[in-house]
């Protein structure tokens, strides 16, 4: 099953115009974000650092340390945006152990496209 198929039944998808703010810098986290459909800009001080769409996550990290948000996340299309709580993420990983490894395989690739551009 594509991620894409596994947030589709997700319990809770929220949806977002353009423009719309999902998480800011700073903000408390304890959820992650799938991409049904749309795609987000994630920033860093207003800065634009990557563009996610359908199938990608975003905000690992709130669901892995519940840390304030490094980065602001804003829907630039309309989105539908599934959201992934810490009971969620046990779930996915439990029924689909490879969700686990995409996950971590996307957190990394984050990691080190942020450390380039630094």
């Amino acid at each position: 099953m594509s991620l894409k198929g596994m947030f589709v039944s997700a319990k809770e998808v929220r949806r977002y115009a353009t423009g719309d703010v999902i998480f800011r810098e700073g903000d408390s986290s304890s959820e992650m974000f799938g991409v049904v459909s749309g795609s987000v800009e994630l920033r860093r001080s207003g800065e634009p650092v990557l563009t996610v769409g359908p199938e990608a996550t975003f905000g690992e990290l709130g669901v892995i340390d519940n840390a304030p948000r490094s980065l602001t996340a804003v829907a630039v299309a309309p989105s539908e945006i599934a959201i992934i709580d810490e009971r969620t993420f046990l779930f996915l990983v439990q029924e689909t152990p490879m969700f686990a490894l995409q996950v971590m395989r996307a957190l990394a690739a984050r990691i080190r496209e942020l450390d380039e551009g630094n």
